[in-house]
């Protein structure tokens, strides 16, 4: 056996998102020396919640009865489904389970409040180790908010890692439910933060409306008009304003959120709702690239509003509305389906806890210092 192969190890990373809609799972190959550059990606997989199960871990966004035993329940139900994940991905790769050194599973956020100095992640990793016979990595959260950070977004380190570019500052954009940036300087420097909303009341709206969980396309926001009295009154979230290091979740923007802006404007059409919502989303990441990175060559899309092509043209348009000629595109274009980046950034945080490397980035968090992150469950 080669000293590169008896030096390189294979990773899992499983990450279910503010979008609540399933698991996606990646199989990586790092290297113990690995310090950026492409990453070698050797299955991927991904399991949709049941509607029970995305009700159950809906309900625990906001305070209700029965809140411990009804998260364990949820928790243990969440762990089948990243157990078969990691099922699917063995046998598309044809691996052998003792050759993956760990799995990094992030868990469900139910609570993101690091301004009280906690955040929540529902998961059993325990339960995970148990039924996959692999060391799971998990709680990567809580070390970087117990040393003063926002515990988020932990993903500009690995884009770093994976991007980043000499030639070019670049901006990756994750939209899930929430949505992040990354900002790559050409020089090597890194800043990064939540920007507010990414699918999250659009989604909301949409369910409400029409009894779909998402906007396919965004077909039906790009049906309507926006509505810029109800723009205005929106972008007036102080959220917005707050200077970084910053994040959020769904403890902020939520159903009741959406409901209240939306009251004073009972007489609009739905659908122009949805358009206004699709424009405070790429808004609102507009301008904080333009704050974050004014001089930005190239924005790249991941998560699932990558999936969305009219939320990424208007992205596109706000940018230009702010002079801004970046190339607008999919992380596809860097050798990474927009599906599978969050998944592997939990597969490299779980390669940096097993090499005992920091995984945070202070000056994105507002960490005191670079912190191993995660916590380890033995198989």
């Amino acid at each position: 056996m080669s000293v590169q192969a008896k030096s390189t190890h294979f990773y899992i990373g499983l990450m279910s998102g503010t979008s609540v809609d399933g698991v996606d799972g990646t199989l990586l190959a790092i290297p113990d020396d690995y310090s950026g550059g492409a990453l070698i990606m050797r299955a991927s997989a991904y399991v949709p919640f049941p509607s029970e199960l995305r009700t159950s871990l809906m309900a625990l966004q906001t305070p209700g009865d029965h809140e411990i035993e009804r998260e364990a329940r949820a928790a243990n139900a969440l762990v089948h489904h990243y157990a078969e994940c990691v099922s699917r991905i063995l046998e598309q790769s044809k691996g052998d389970r003792k050759k993956v050194r760990a799995i990094g599973a992030h868990g469900q956020t139910i609570r993101h409040r690091p301004d009280l100095g906690f955040t929540r992640q529902i998961n059993n990793p325990a339960l995970l180790a148990e039924m996959t016979g692999i060391d799971v990595i998990a709680d990567f959260r809580s070390r970087d908010i117990a040393a003063g950070g926002q515990g988020a977004p932990l993903v500009p380190a690995f884009h770093q890692a994976v991007f980043a570019s000499s030639k070019e500052t670049r901006v990756v954009v994750n939209i899930g439910g929430m949505a992040n940036i990354s900002v790559l300087h050409a020089g090597g420097t890194v800043a990064g933060y939540d920007t507010g909303p990414g699918n999250v009341l659009m989604d909301a709206w949409m369910m409400r409306q029409r009894g779909a969980s998402y906007d396919v396309d965004g077909a039906w926001a790009a049906s309507g008009k926006i509505i810029p009295a109800l723009l205005a009154a929106m972008q007036q979230e102080p959220f917005f304003t707050l200077p970084p290091p910053k994040s959020t979740g769904r403890d902020l923007f939520h159903e009741a959120w959406l409901h209240a802006k939306v009251q004073d404007f009972v007489d609009a059409r739905p659908e122009d709702v949805q358009a206004t919502l699709a424009a405070l989303t790429a808004t609102t990441i507009a301008d904080a690239i333009v704050v974050a990175a004014p001089d930005v060559a190239a924005v790249y899309v991941c998560g699932g509003g990558a999936h969305n092509t009219h939320l990424v043209r208007q992205l596109q348009m706000a940018l230009h509305a702010r002079k801004r000629k970046a190339l607008v595109a999919s992380t596809v274009e860097l050798g990474v389906s927009p599906n599978h980046v969050e998944a592997m950034a939990f597969a490299w945080l779980a390669h940096r806890f097993c090499i005992r490397q920091p995984g945070n980035l202070p000056e994105v968090t507002g960490a005191k210092g670079a912190r191993v992150l995660g916590a380890w469950h033995p198989a």
